[in-house]
Order: structure tokens, then sequence, then C-alpha cells
């Protein structure tokens, strides 16, 4: 497995509509190779679950903007490629190839804009902060959705790498 040092980082605001995080994304690109794509997902779901972040599904991104008020997401692709836009309705665009790891703070928004045919990720959660859920902009209060986010507790782990996440996250 090949890690980067540093991950990309980005941060977002709440927009009013999406409240996400005071945390910053993490992007790690490239973390992981594999002779195909079911070694590449066996070898993101063993990190995963040893850094305490149990996979949860395989499958893609919504093509609608939405978060998780009460849970930090692991998204670790490892078929095809997609573009997503994170941050809410007017947030960022961001590609995203197999090999990368995308992890979302509470709150983040995210939207699949376009993918291959082939894209396929697998999903991870902190073990211990129960059923996520399914927010989307207009029709969640956002207000409760706020005060939800800030009792998130900041994960002992980081799910790839084991570290960078509490470093990142601290404060």
């Amino acid at each position: 497995m090949t890690l980067r040092l540093k991950p990309e980082t980005l941060a977002f605001d709440d927009d009013g509509r999406t409240p996400n995080s005071r945390h910053p994304v993490l992007i790690h690109r490239g973390s992981m190779a594999g002779d195909d794509d079911e070694a590449l997902v066996a070898a993101f779901e063993a990190a995963f679950e040893a850094h305490g972040w149990p996979p949860q599904w395989r499958g893609g991104v919504f093509a609608y903007h939405h978060f998780h008020s009460n849970a930090h997401e692991a998204l670790a692709v490892y078929a095809g490629e997609a573009e997503l836009v994170l941050g809410g309705e007017d947030g960022r665009p961001v590609r995203l190839a197999a090999g990368d790891v995308l992890i979302l703070p509470a709150g983040t928004g995210h939207c699949r804009v376009a993918a291959s045919n082939d894209f396929a990720l697998t999903a991870a959660y902190p073990a211990g902060h129960g059923d996520w859920d399914l927010c989307r902009p207009g029709e969640t209060d956002h207000e409760r959705a706020v005060a939800r986010i800030a009792e998130v507790p900041t994960p002992a782990t980081d799910p790839l790498t084991g570290g960078a996440l509490t470093r990142l996250w601290a404060g």
C-alpha cells in the first residue's frame, strides 16, 4: 500500500442549506493500487476495518445533493472515476479515480455529477457511530442538523492511515 503522508484538504462553510463542517474534507489520491478491482476493494476494506471504520456498503454516490448529520464517511474508489460536487449546491467539483479515498466530516455536502460506467466505491463509517442518516438541503431542518453535527465526536483514528485525521481534525 502506498500512502501520501499528507492528504489534500478542502474546507467548506455553511451555506444556509448545507451545514458542512469545521473539519476539512480529506482526499488521499492514489492511496492504493491492486491487481484488479476485487483486490483493491479488499485492500481498502481491510484498512478501514483495521482502523475502526467498518465497511458498510459498496456502490456509487447519489446524483443529488445530500449530507450526513450524524456520521463521518469514508469513500474509497476501487473502479472507474467520477466527478462529485462537494460543499453543497454551489460547492466545488472534485474528480476521483480508482485508488482515491475521500473522507467527509459529518455535514459535508456531496453529489455525483458524472461517472464512468464502471465507477464503484466502498463506504465506511467510524465504529460506534450508529446508523448514518440521509439529509437533503431544503428538506432537512438546518438548525437541527447543525446541532446533530456538533455532537458527532472526532474519530480516534483515520480510516486509511490510522492517524492523519486525528491530527488534521484536532480542535
